[in-house]
């Protein structure tokens, strides 16, 4: 199924796509006053597997709780609504949007008078950064617009008005004939991508920015922080310099969308030999035989549908 067909969970019922509508004048629509998530379903040797769906799941409920709009479902009831939205399109392999925003009421900046509702979407999506991109890797540039300051807005929340930001970091970065933008936070020190974590290695040591750096802590980036421990590879979490990007041995993207995907050149400097480093190949591989079915799921990563 291609993005625009098939049928959305609409605030507890399926609807045609073209039928889901809200009003022009929904809160979300003026303030932004939404938050998501971006879910992959993977089809391998087993099936049809959603990766962290729980995980996933928590994440949209803690975004909704910080801005108060929690809907009138469980966490539970939501994450059997996520499969029985993949089984009710009957797709093998997906990317599923679950949406929590405020609809029609009035259009004070106070939210509280205009309901909470939701709706969960699937479509196929394939690889986010371009087919070749996990092998051969993307370019960067450092962007002139920052993430916020951590007492403007909680970038701990994945919502839908954080993500204007992401918008300006990534056009960007395209207009400017780079795939991708990375952020620097308030401090100026790295952030994250408009849409993924970032990590560097240097000399062996895996380093990522804390989650105090205006980033959202993703979930693949909790992932690689597992893997790496079993792996026995060394991880730190620690600031990381803009200078340090030039001269990384490697750096790779994560997360739903980009997956891990390799970063060969930051400001057209390029990053190590120019391709895919060992380590970043060595998470990779680990990643995909879990996601393929091919080794055990040891971290309980996968829900069949």
């Amino acid at each position: 199924m291609t993005f625009g067909k098939g049928k959305i969970w609409f605030d507890g019922k399926f609807v045609n796509w073209e039928d889901c509508k809200i009003h022009a004048l929904s809160h979300v629509v003026h303030y932004g006053s939404g938050v998501f998530e971006g879910i992959r379903c993977y089809k391998n040797k087993k099936g049809s597997a959603i990766f962290r769906l729980k995980e996933h799941v928590r994440r949209l409920f803690e975004s909704a709780k910080i801005y108060r709009m929690l809907p009138n479902y469980t966490q539970e009831q939501f994450y059997q609504f996520c499969i029985d939205t993949v089984r009710e399109n009957k797709l093998e392999e997906c990317y599923i949007r679950p949406l929590i925003f405020r609809g029609y009421g009035e259009l004070s900046v106070n939210p509280m008078k205009c309901p909470v509702q939701s709706l969960i979407a699937v479509w196929f999506w394939g690889k986010y950064l371009g087919k070749d991109a996990l092998e051969k890797g993307v370019s960067v540039c450092v962007s002139s617009w920052h993430r916020p300051a951590p007492n403007t807005f909680p970038s701990l929340a994945k919502a839908c008005g954080n993500y204007m930001n992401s918008q300006l970091i990534k056009l960007e970065s395209l207009m400017n004939g780079y795939d991708e933008g990375v952020a620097l936070d308030s401090f100026g020190y790295v952030a994250e991508g408009s849409g993924e974590n970032i990590f560097m290695v240097r000399n062996g040591v895996i380093y990522t920015p804390p989650s105090n750096a205006s980033i959202l802590p993703g979930i693949t980036r909790h992932a690689v922080f597992q893997i790496t421990r079993d792996m026995g590879l060394r991880l730190e979490k620690h600031i990381i310099q803009r200078e340090a990007l030039y001269i990384a041995d490697e750096l790779f993207f994560t997360g739903t969308a980009a997956e891990i995907t390799p970063i060969n050149m930051v400001d057209k400097i390029v990053v190590g030999d120019g391709k895919r480093g060992p380590i970043t190949k060595a998470i990779q591989d680990y990643f995909f035989r879990i996601i393929n079915a091919e080794a055990e799921d040891k971290f309980n990563w996968l829900t069949y549908i």
